[in-house]
């Protein structure tokens, strides 16, 4: 099958990427192995939290220029994230996800009731000025039988950033009893299907009326895997606040995103080909010709143009063995130390080294192999090196900048469009 682009990779970075091209009228096809970090995602994305040496960030374009000289925002370059990042808010839009925030980083609640910085946040989740809930009285309310949320840590991390009064509770409903009967589907998703009917959310409404007292009510994020609309109406008919807090995966606002972009992405006529493999590439040269998706019985898919948004080892497009870290589509060039003992930090809760490890490019995002840079070949997201995004809190916005970039470039390089 012949296209403009092939994207390797569906999740964050690829989607992106291939709405940019489609919405430009280049013929894209997008090859997913599977279920994409996105799944996993708290419904922030991160644009710059901290510099490598732990310094806050509050403001990324101000500190740019110290990150590291390979850092993927540094090829970027200041005047062009300026205009992505102004950008980007109405490009999520026009997917149907609404998102709050600016480049200046606020706060937002992990799964365990800690803060983090963050960038853009979706719409029905709180976000903070200052590390800490303003909140004094809170109830954390879960779904008995729920196992994806952590009540007791939320509880010492809310009383740890000042809160004296942390209650914890447990309601039911019978819609929620049903899916109790079967241990492997009281998960998020099935539970934000059942809360999709007005009843079942007055009757959750009804559940937590004792708890109206509180200056807020904490619940798990289970509510709309295509809208805010249930949270917007639990938030107007629920009689005190309402804070959500993104529960482990699968993650509901993750799952939202990655129905929204792919949803958008087909819609302007993109192929999205799931559970398909890249087993194989064909080099003519220093350029790549085809790709092969053992998923899709060995089919061919030639094109002009490859971006690989495969993902870092989470999602497999970084593999590591115990002697070397390969890139299995293309066999990339990869930027790591070859001693292993510098792979790692003994310390667990430290800092990975091996999560800054990844493909190098050069400043327009063309890998190489063997010391030869592929010229109609990009790589974007988590793939590429150059930054940690754990230690860094920029894995997101580097997957929807880097995309945007690489988009552009296509665009504007190869005359795409005009």
């Amino acid at each position: 099958m012949k296209f403009d682009v092939v994207i390797i990779g569906g999740g964050l970075a690829g989607l992106t990427c291939g709405i940019q091209l489609q919405q430009s009228g280049v013929r894209c096809a997008i090859l997913s192995a599977g279920q994409s970090a996105l799944n996993f995602s708290s419904g922030t994305l991160g644009l710059l939290g901290q510099l490598p040496d732990d310094t806050p960030v509050t403001d990324p374009l101000e500190v740019l220029d110290l990150l590291e000289p390979t850092h993927p925002y540094r090829y970027i370059g200041r005047a062009m994230l300026q205009q992505y990042i102004d950008k980007v808010p109405a490009f999520f839009t026009s997917t149907g996800i609404n998102f709050r925030g600016s480049r200046r980083n606020a706060y937002h609640l992990t799964p365990f009731g800690l803060m983090k910085t963050g960038w853009l946040t979706l719409e029905d989740f709180q976000t903070f000025s200052r590390p800490q809930v303003p909140w004094q009285d809170i109830t954390i309310v879960n779904f008995e039988g729920f196992l994806d949320f952590y009540p007791q840590f939320l509880s010492d991390a809310f009383r740890q950033q000042g809160a004296y009064g942390v209650r914890k509770a447990s309601v039911t409903l019978p819609a929620l009893e049903r899916l109790r009967t079967n241990p492997t589907e009281m998960r998020t998703s099935h539970i934000a299907r059942v809360f999709e009917s007005r009843d079942e959310l007055d009757a959750l409404i009804e559940a937590l009326a004792p708890y109206r007292r509180s200056e807020v009510v904490v619940l798990p994020a289970v509510f709309g895997l295509d809208d805010a609309v249930a949270t917007e109406y639990l938030k107007a008919n629920l009689g005190t606040e309402l804070c959500l807090v993104p529960t482990l995966s699968p993650s509901v606002p993750g799952l939202r995103m990655q129905r929204a972009l792919q949803s958008r992405f087909q819609k302007l006529g993109g192929l999205f080909l799931p559970h398909s493999t890249v087993s194989r590439a064909n080099f003519r040269e220093n350029r790549v010709v085809s790709v092969q998706a053992e998923n899709q019985d060995d089919m061919q898919f030639t094109a002009d143009y490859f971006v690989l948004a495969s993902g870092s080892f989470f999602s497999k497009g970084l593999v590591a063995e115990t002697d070397r870290v390969y890139e299995y589509v293309f066999h990339l060039d990869i930027d790591y130390p070859q001693n292993r003992n510098d792979w790692y930090d003994k310390n667990f809760f430290a800092p990975q080294p091996y999560l800054g490890f990844g493909v190098k490019v050069d400043p327009l995002f063309h890998p190489a192999t063997g010391g030869n840079l592929c010229r109609n070949l990009y790589a974007i997201g988590s793939v590429l090196g150059g930054f940690n995004p754990s230690r860094q809190d920029c894995g997101g916005g580097v997957a929807v900048l880097s995309a945007i970039h690489v988009a552009q470039l296509i665009l504007h390089a190869h005359g795409f469009g005009s």
